[in-house]
């Protein structure tokens, strides 16, 4: 990173941030929640959002790969230090993450799947007004040809189905349009993703999804026609 003024960062902890080496980056990132944790202690909001818009902004925003890995465990680190607080700041801490989800480095995209665990970890519930945007990014890194990417999209994949299982306030009216145009995917890794979801939303108690059935009925069928033997395992 340049000469740029990031405070409240320290000049070290840029640096750290933006190192090649992991163990540097989680050092700085531990910097960042403790400083994160002072923060929110006396309520100081405007410094927590202007790290926010470092993080998310100068260094997921850096054409250098490790700056950007940087910023992601910048942000998870935030999300640890803010614990209920992360309601207040959802968006900021989600979004920069989700841009990473299509980086063409593999190891960020891993990152990025890493950081977005942690922060739902935190966040429960309170990361289901950003359902389908997540869902979305979800459903494309799917088909990640990454097989580390592909672990750590599983983990967070469940993560996201036992928060939309525990929750009584999953809006199903405004996911069915995305679940509706997701359903035609061609990837069969895609659509084993939305056979899940689809399996997962069905268990709920409160969520009735025979009311549904004519939005997505079509579509599956169409998965049925695929020749693939996992596909009709579910």
């Amino acid at each position: 990173m340049g000469e740029k003024d990031y405070a409240p960062l320290s000049a070290a902890c840029v640096r750290a941030l933006s190192d090649k080496l992991y163990e540097k980056r989680k050092t700085a990132a531990l910097e960042i929640e403790k400083m994160v944790k002072d923060f929110v202690a006396v309520n100081d909001a405007i410094h927590i959002q202007r790290l926010l818009k470092i993080l998310g902004k100068d260094f997921i925003g850096s054409h250098n790969p490790h700056s950007r890995k940087g910023g992601l465990i910048g942000l998870a680190g935030m999300a640890i230090a803010l614990g209920k607080e992360t309601a207040t700041y959802i968006e900021e801490l989600v979004h920069p993450i989700l841009n990473c989800f299509t980086d063409p480095d593999s190891r960020v995209r891993y990152y990025a799947c890493e950081a977005l665990y942690n922060v739902v970890k935190v966040s429960r519930g309170s990361v289901l007004t950003l359902f389908n945007s997540i869902f979305d990014a979800l459903s494309r890194l799917s088909a990640d040809p990454d097989q580390n990417v592909k672990n750590a999209f599983e983990m967070l994949d469940r993560l996201m189905q036992d928060i939309v299982t525990e929750s009584s306030s999953f809006d199903l009216v405004a996911f069915m349009p995305l679940l509706r145009d997701r359903i035609y995917s061609r990837n069969t890794f895609g659509k084993q993703f939305i056979v899940s979801w689809i399996l997962t939303l069905d268990s709920v108690p409160d969520i009735d999804m025979l009311i549904f059935l004519p939005e997505f009925l079509d579509g599956m069928f169409c998965i049925l026609e695929d020749p693939t033997v996992e596909i009709k395992k579910w």
